[in-house]
């Protein structure tokens, strides 16, 4: 399992002490997918978020890759908050280590610790936030041209 300083690097726990990561981290999941396998497809569920461990990741859009990922970055948080099918395949593209938060581990930190999941929340939407100025960037960098 990662540990406490590896978690503490990603966005999604910052201002969550190492304490509590330790109390959460039994909630955490694990999962390891070869090259071009897809641990998230387009169209089908999708209950948690991932934390890339080691290795990359392409994000596909019908047929069409949209974001490339690296160690330390995240993917499927729009599902894990809207409960919707995955907008996005996800496709290895070197072996590939995830840590996993589902939504039923999020629910089960809403009720040990409330402060917990509001940090973990209140970042999760600042991720999203900053997704959002990025694609409307990309937008208005596309109209331009």
């Amino acid at each position: 399992m990662i540990d406490v300083n590896a978690l503490q690097q990603y966005s999604l726990f910052g201002g969550v002490s190492p304490e509590q990561i330790e109390q959460i981290r039994p909630l955490l999941g694990s999962a390891h997918f070869e090259t071009g396998e897809c641990p998230q497809h387009e169209g089908e569920p999708n209950d948690k978020i991932s934390f890339i461990i080691s290795g990359e990741v392409d994000i596909v859009k019908k047929g069409v890759v949209i974001a490339h990922l690296r160690e330390g970055e995240t993917f499927g948080e729009m599902e894990l908050l809207d409960i919707m099918p995955s907008i996005a395949t996800v496709r290895a593209t070197t072996p590939l280590e995830v840590v996993t938060i589902s939504n039923r581990a999020l629910y089960e930190i809403s009720k040990r610790d409330l402060k917990t999941f509001s940090m973990l929340i209140m970042n999760l939407a600042r991720d999203l936030s900053r997704r959002l100025r990025r694609m409307d960037e990309l937008m208005c960098e596309d109209d331009g041209k």
